[in-house]
This record gives C-alpha cells, structure tokens and sequence, in this order.
C-alpha cells in the first residue's frame, strides 16, 4: 500500500469513517443470491443475462448467474437482479 492510501486507512480509522469513502474501494451489498447492489463502481464492461463485469478500484466484480438483469444504473451505484451463482473479485 502507497503512502497516500495508508495516511487516508489510517485517517479513516482516526476519524471512525467508512473506508471506502476515503479509499474509493466498491461497496458491495448482497441479498441472498437474487440482488446485488455496488456502490463506486466506474462502468459495466460486460453484460448478459448470464455474466455482468463491471469495473471498480484495482479490479472488476464478476457477478455469474441465470437472468440478471440491471435493474438500475446511476454514475456510481448499480442494482443488479437475478439468481447469482458466483461473485468474484478480479484484480
């Protein structure tokens, strides 16, 4: 980890916030296997009814599943629903 982004862990620990606000790392919520919601995400690289990539700091999520569909889409959120198989994390 660089200088920068462990003052900014260390500051967000100090000051008791949210790291990914400091960090812009993605948060990701998940319902069972049938939502998935990301915040900070910076775009949908690929998407289908069976995989959706979608582009986050330092890597991708993987989200695998049988109809997903985007159920919403903002400049930093998205709402995803489907039956979810896998979710993975590619640096």
């Amino acid at each position: 980890m660089n200088f920068k982004k462990s003052f900014r862990s260390s500051l967000a620990e100090a000051f008791e916030l949210p790291k990914e606000i400091l960090l812009d790392l993605p948060r990701v919520t998940l319902v069972g296997n049938v939502q998935i919601y990301v915040q900070n995400h910076r775009g949908v690289v690929e998407y289908s009814d069976k995989i959706i990539r979608v582009s986050v700091s330092g890597g991708e999520l993987i989200i695998k599943g049988e109809g997903m569909t985007i159920k919403n889409i903002y400049s930093e959120e998205i709402f995803v629903e489907g039956i979810i198989y896998n979710l993975d994390y590619a640096v």
